[in-house]
């Protein structure tokens, strides 16, 4: 795919990097070109090559070693635990496509944890989305997804094979704030069955609220098999 004429050159990089890593070219442990190496391939600043090291370094996907080079970390898919992202932009800064596969897209009831997650009256109208988003074709996120009738009144007229929940709510409920509780469990077998699992692989859960306008608008179970995912991060005070 060509780079976009107006991307920043520290993108193209980071997506030359992303994209051999992805493709397998670049294994595990194996050492990636440095800055100077950067600097002549792709004739641009040391500031630039820094940049695109540093920033992948951050997410989790190189290992950067003083006097001894940056390699490939290991381990597989990774996010920010605290970052709210998009699954099919993160798939794609990787080097890898994106698929949606709708499972159901339907009108449910608020009933028991369902009113408690939204703070609503029991059987206030919500739409409910279940998608499973693949990675190069092999399944990487189950998203369940309730959100507010009133908060996205066109929810179930969306084609989520072409846009994600995510890019949708957006736009029509601009994110104010957000709650993330992550949790290991040992998924039921619908899980397993869509996510492909092992029959005794844990599953990562993330619970994840969001708030617009100062209501709760959605609120989403994603589930990640243990073994192709993983969160990372890194902070500062």
């Amino acid at each position: 795919m060509p780079d976009p004429p107006s991307q920043p050159l520290y993108l193209k990089v980071k997506r030359h990097i992303l994209s051999n890593v992805a493709s397998g070219k670049w294994a595990a442990a194996s050492r990636v070109p440095s800055e100077n190496e950067l600097v002549k391939a792709f004739g641009v600043s040391r500031m630039t090559a820094n940049r695109a090291l540093r920033e992948l370094s951050d997410e989790g996907v190189l290992v950067r070693i003083a006097g001894v080079g940056t390699f490939v970390a290991q381990g597989g898919a990774q996010a920010h635990p605290l970052q709210i992202r998009n699954i099919a932009d993160e798939i794609r800064e990787r080097g890898g496509t994106h698929r949606a596969q709708l499972v159901s897209l339907e009108k449910v009831r608020a009933v028991g944890d369902l009113a408690a997650d939204f703070g609503v009256a029991p059987r206030s109208l919500l739409y409910r989305s279940v998608i499973v988003h693949h990675e190069n074709e092999r399944p990487i996120q189950l998203e369940e997804r309730c959100v507010l009738s009133a908060i996205a009144p066109d929810y179930l007229k969306v084609d989520f094979t072409r846009i994600t929940p995510h890019e949708y709510l957006m736009r029509t409920a601009p994110l104010q704030e957000a709650q993330h509780i992550l949790r290991a469990i040992m998924p039921d077998e619908t899980t397993r069955r869509l996510l492909q699992m092992k029959r005794h692989e844990p599953a990562l859960l993330v619970l994840r609220r969001t708030w617009t306008a100062g209501a709760i608008a959605s609120a989403a179970r994603l589930y990640y098999p243990g073994s192709r995912y993983e969160m990372s991060g890194r902070f500062r005070p």
